[in-house]
């Protein structure tokens, strides 16, 4: 995998996307940091290429999330089901009023 920086982007633009075309990918890098992947699709395989990305966008999110759960501590069966009848109780008794 090639890594250019976006002052290479700006400068070597055509030469950046024909190394593309033949490799495949890119990363471009800003600060010396991964910012941004290029990737070479085809026009029949775009949709295709864009839900996966977007999927593994997704997965990599609800890892994230995940992880932050963990660390918070996760509720427990026992404790969902406390919480779902103490919401249910409230539910009844204001429409009690």
């Amino acid at each position: 995998m090639n890594f250019y920086s976006i002052r290479d982007l700006r400068t070597d633009t055509k030469a950046i996307c024909e190394n593309i075309r033949s490799n495949g990918e890119a990363i471009i890098t800003n600060n010396g940091k991964p910012a941004v992947l290029m990737l070479n699709i085809s026009e029949d395989d775009f949709e295709l290429v864009l839900r996966a990305v977007r999927q593994a966008k997704a997965m990599i999110a609800f890892n994230s999330m995940r992880a932050v759960a963990a660390e918070n501590g996760y509720m427990g069966d026992d404790e969902i089901e406390s919480e779902i009848s103490a919401a249910r109780r409230e539910r009844r008794e204001r429409q009690r009023i």
